[in-house]
Order: structure tokens, then C-alpha cells, then sequence
């Protein structure tokens, strides 16, 4: 069998694997993704993060209850001004993410790499962030609208960007 698999696949490249790819450019990587959490009245709210992979800090990031292809095109545009962003961007497959969304990375010469099916440690930094956003901020507080939750993830983002052990 193993003869046979070798044939069908071909020889292995010996190209950088995934975690090799990170490592060598990750000042030149951000990573997006989202979060869906509800307000008081369990209305559905979404909070689209943009991380730097190299040092672990939050870019942008924005709150709305209706997250289509413009919006995060506009977040993606207010986080890249005068087209000044990362090589590549990394984001998940969403069905979210559309042709406005991949018009603005062109525009600003950013490479978006979707994440392999079914890897979770594709996406690890953002993910674990929004993880941590997740279990010590949205958990413990109840926000009563989205401006309320943009205030309370924008004290969440400032302490993990200037008093979280990761900086130090």
C-alpha cells in the first residue's frame, strides 16, 4: 500500500511545512477571526479580531450584530490605512469573508491564506486569544448592546496589548 500511496501523491517536497511557514514570517503574518457571543437579551453579537502573529498584539478589531462581506471589508480597511499592512493574512473559511473582503487584501498586496480543512492549530494565536477574550472578559460580564461590548473588549485588548504576560 505504501508504494501505491507514494505514486498517487507523488514524492514530499521539501517545502516548509505550516508551523516552519509561521515561524519564519510571522512579523509578516496577521491572523483574523471571529467571536460570537450575546448581549443581555441574547441578541447575537460578533467581534471580528485582527491579530499580528510575530508579537502577539491586536491590530483592530470591531463589534457588530450583522457581519457581511462590507463591513469586514471596512474593518480591514481601518486597519490597513494608506495600505500599509501585513504580507500575509491568515483567516479561516467562513462563508462570512466575500468578493468585497478579497478585493480590499489586493488592494493593500496582502496574500490571504485560508486555513487546511479541519486544523484547529492553523489559526492557533488568534484563536487562543479570542479564547482568552472569551474566558476572562465576556464570561464574567453581561453587555446590555454593542456599544457596551465595544468598550468593554476595547479595556480587554488595551490591557492584553500592554499588561499581559505574553508581552513581557
Amino acid at each position: 500500500i505504501q508504494k501505491y500511496i507514494q505514486q498517487a501523491r507523488g514524492p514530499r517536497s521539501p517545502n516548509q511545512n505550516w508551523a516552519t511557514f509561521l515561524r519564519n514570517h510571522a512579523s509578516q503574518i496577521w491572523a483574523c477571526d471571529f467571536l460570537q457571543t450575546y448581549d443581555a437579551l441574547f441578541r447575537t453579537l460578533f467581534v471580528f479580531v485582527l491579530i499580528e502573529l510575530g508579537s502577539r498584539r491586536v491590530v483592530h478589531f470591531g463589534v457588530t450584530r450583522h457581519p457581511t462581506d462590507t463591513w469586514i471589508a471596512q474593518q480591514l480597511r481601518e486597519a490597513t490605512p494608506w495600505g500599509k499592512g501585513p504580507k500575509y493574512l491568515i483567516r479561516d473559511r467562513d462563508d462570512k469573508y466575500g468578493p468585497l473582503f478579497a478585493r480590499v487584501a489586493d488592494g493593500t498586496d496582502i496574500e490571504v491564506l485560508k486555513t487546511p480543512v479541519r486544523t484547529p492549530k492553523a489559526n492557533a494565536i488568534c484563536e487562543r486569544f479570542i479564547g482568552s477574550l472569551k474566558r476572562e472578559c465576556l464570561d464574567h460580564m453581561l453587555g446590555l448592546q454593542r456599544n457596551q461590548l465595544h468598550r468593554l473588549v476595547t479595556e480587554f485588548v488595551d490591557y492584553y496589548n500592554h499588561s499581559s504576560p505574553h508581552q513581557g
